[in-house]
């Protein structure tokens, strides 16, 4: 409840008071009271006025705790009306006090900010989680990761940003910058990029809920209900992913069983609602890939001509090589292993994947289709020499050992 809660209130101090990082630390200090008072003393009747209450009583502190702070809050008091100096009561129905993790999402997300810096800043203010947890989902030190958000804030309070939704004109591009910083943490979460860990699960389902969340806020917006959608398809699969030590399991040889069939059933449902709304944009299309993998019992079961036929649409909207070395399985898959070859080379000849350990593994196992052995396994053993995952390393490595030894 406190995370949820925790951009609501953020969100409220800051459009009160105009102050997002002051406001960020001030609600990280009342989260702390209310950890420490409400198992004690019991839930209060109105756990958010009481938490914006504590976090204003914490912000004027601040406030005072410097003089040029106090002259800020002397010159605000002069322009700001009676009723909006002091905070509501804790048992108050603030008319005010709405929900703003919405324009909170969009704040973090600000085009002022690198990609790094957005993902930190939205998981510490809008996901709740700590300066030390994100620090270790993205194996940096935590003083680095403070830094970073620290600048993050820091660079937003210089944009002079105003506490608000971006306005028409430029909400759509905003809107997609935000779809795609969630769409990279859930990615993270899925599928740790260096590390020990095969899953960091608590990644993934966060980024699931501010996905939700932006879809409650969003629900006619067809990409924020795909993004969603995709999110709830390929998380279904977590559970069959590792093996009893933790090892990889490739989807071809996952117990389908152990996926989550409920999660699997609102994600369909959210696709074929989203796909009428409006132009088809990649989430969408991909959500409808991972439903198709989804709902098939096996993977010879597999609709491969209608995700074939997917792909082409996605690299239509985007000439992202990703898209295409993902197709070239889909092709293999149609019209057999020499097809996807072919897309794979015009690949590795474009440059744009040059080194990239996915190319390889891609290859290894359109070699391995083919027949072609030894090629799969030089594929094999390159990708695991060249993929910062020691989980996805060991596997590759025994993947090149097994074709080397038979």
């Amino acid at each position: 409840m406190l995370r949820e809660l925790a951009p609501q209130v953020v969100g409220v101090l800051t459009r009160r008071y105009g102050d997002f990082d002051a406001a960020e630390d001030a609600v990280q200090e009342a989260l702390l009271a209310a950890a420490t008072q409400w198992p004690a003393e019991g839930l209060p009747h109105n756990p958010r006025g009481w938490l914006i209450q504590v976090a204003y009583r914490r912000m004027i502190e601040q406030v005072r705790a410097e003089q040029a702070r106090r002259r800020r809050e002397g010159l605000a008091a002069l322009r700001e009306p009676d009723d909006r100096q002091t905070a509501p009561a804790a048992d108050a129905d603030d008319p005010a006090a709405r929900d703003d993790t919405l324009i909170l999402l969009f704040l973090c997300c600000h085009p002022a900010l690198s990609r790094a810096s957005a993902i930190a800043l939205t998981l510490r203010s809008v996901g709740g989680l700590s300066t030390a947890e994100i620090a270790d989902a993205f194996m940096v030190p935590e003083a680095t990761m403070g830094q970073r958000i620290s600048r993050a804030k820091q660079r937003i309070k210089a944009a002079g940003t105003r506490f608000r939704m971006p306005e028409p004109h430029e909400r759509a591009e905003r809107l997609q910058a935000v779809l795609h910083v969630l769409y990279l943490i859930f990615n993270e979460g899925y599928a740790v990029s260096a590390g020990e860990e095969l899953q960091r699960v608590e990644l993934s389902r966060e980024a699931i809920r501010l996905a939700r969340a932006l879809y409650e806020r969003l629900p006619d917006d067809g990409e924020a209900g795909g993004l969603l959608a995709l999110m709830l398809l390929t998380h279904a699969r977590s559970a069959a992913r590792t093996g009893p030590a933790g090892e990889l399991v490739p989807l071809a040889e996952q117990d389908r069983t152990r996926w989550d069939h409920k999660a699997i059933a609102e994600g369909v449902e959210l696709i074929t609602a989203a796909m009428p709304k409006g132009p088809v944009g990649p989430y969408r299309i991909q959500a409808a890939v991972a439903a198709l993998h989804d709902e098939a019992r096996t993977v010879e079961e597999t609709d491969w001509p209608q995700i074939l036929a997917l792909y082409r649409v996605l690299e239509g909207l985007s000439d992202n090589p990703l898209y295409a070395l993902n197709r070239a399985v889909a092709e293999a898959m149609v019209h057999g292993p020499e097809a996807g070859l072919a897309v794979v080379e015009a690949l590795v000849a474009d440059g744009r994947l040059a080194g990239h350990h996915r190319l390889y593994v891609t290859r290894a196992h359109l070699r391995e289709m083919a027949g072609d052995r030894a090629g799969a396994a030089e594929d094999f053993r390159t990708a695991a020499v060249r993929t910062a995952s020691r989980p996805e390393h060991h596997y590759l490595a025994i993947r090149a050992g097994r074709l080397t030894d038979s």
